[in-house]
């Protein structure tokens, strides 16, 4: 009995600790690459898009980093 029991527990943590990374790898692939923002989008988010800029980002507010297209 008691080594059912100890099994039982070793196999809950193996599935708990399943469970914790992919919650983290699924954290990790949710942040991504910057996204493409209408200039529209960039200012309502609060931020300037800055077209003068390389790569032409949208600096400031929700979108900061984001590419304006």
């Amino acid at each position: 009995m008691r080594i059912r029991r100890i099994l039982a527990a070793v196999i809950a943590t193996a599935a708990l600790a399943g469970l914790g990374l992919t919650g983290a790898a699924t954290a990790a692939t949710a942040q991504g690459a910057p996204s493409v923002v209408s200039p529209s989008e960039c200012r309502q988010g609060g931020g300037m898009p800055r077209i003068d800029l390389p790569g032409n980002p949208c600096v400031g507010g929700t979108h900061d980093g984001d590419t304006v297209d």
